[in-house]
């Protein structure tokens, strides 16, 4: 009896975290973005575009979403952290290329140190990045003071996270 109760919980979880689903017409899984998503500064000559993104299967009881990206791959001991947008309202379920923070959502510092997206601007010949684009359907509005570091707010995503969904592009620059 135990193991199927457990073996239900299991099930209901995957069913719960795999049906919120994130998609893109400018970017895909293990594929390498354009330009348009590079960085204009430090070196990158990009349009510095966020992706268009789309997502859909929300769990119940969301009441908000968050879109992080974040490169693990940075030389910097803790990634870089190009885009974090949070309290985006629960009726919206895409953003167009080049998206500013919909009315209601609060976008965060990213680590060039302004709000909103900075695209990819890996050093030359540091090999390929990954960049981890997330959707996240949140349990509640974020209350997050307007200069929170990328580590309270991607901590403040997580523990209130319902289900998320993740592309993850890459970049590189020779």
């Amino acid at each position: 009896m135990r193991h199927l109760i457990l073996a239900a919980l299991m099930a209901s979880n995957c069913a719960m975290a795999g049906s919120l689903t994130l998609t893109s017409t400018d970017i895909a899984d293990g594929k390498f973005m354009g330009k348009a998503q590079e960085f204009l500064g430090f070196g990158c000559s990009g349009g510095n575009q966020s992706p268009q993104l789309s997502w859909s299967g929300a769990p119940e009881g969301t009441k908000a979403f968050a879109i992080l990206v974040h490169d693990a791959d940075a030389p910097t001991g803790s990634g870089w952290w190009h885009w974090q947008l949070v309290n985006i309202p629960r009726e919206v379920s895409s953003l167009p290329a080049g998206a500013m923070a919909p009315a209601g959502s609060q976008a965060m510092n990213n680590d060039y140190g302004a709000k909103g997206f900075g695209g990819a601007c890996p050093p030359p010949k540091h090999g390929v990045h990954h960049y981890r684009f997330t959707v996240h359907a949140l349990s509640q509005k974020l209350e997050l003071p307007e200069n929170a570091s990328g580590a309270l707010t991607g901590y403040m995503v997580n523990a209130h996270s319902l289900g998320s969904s993740t592309i993850e592009a890459l970049y590189r620059r020779d």
